[in-house]
């Protein structure tokens, strides 16, 4: 949940201005939000975890296609970090 803030606040580049963690970007960002998601597949289920992998290839077509920011995109990859929350938090979702 607290990668997914991050995503939402850095989003559309991903990009550190603070010097703290230069290289990081789209490419680095979705690998460990996979990556996570991979360690949580047995504890998420199949069909969750298959629906988190599909929203998050979706997040990033919609984030690398408005890289400015400036249409209506990194609206829609916003989202679909929510939509990525609400499977995560709903009723009968804990990851741990």
């Amino acid at each position: 949940m607290d990668f997914l803030g991050f995503m939402m606040l850095k989003s559309p580049t991903f990009e550190d201005t603070s010097g703290c963690f230069p290289g990081r970007n789209v490419e680095t960002t979705f690998f460990s939000l996979n990556e996570a998601l991979k360690r949580l597949r047995r504890r998420l289920g199949e069909r969750r975890f298959e629906e988190l992998m599909s929203l998050s290839d979706r997040m990033r077509a919609h984030f690398e296609a408005d890289p400015e920011d400036q249409t209506e995109d990194t609206l829609e990859g916003r989202k679909l970090i929510h939509e990525m929350e609400d499977l995560l938090t709903g009723p009968d979702n804990d990851p741990r």
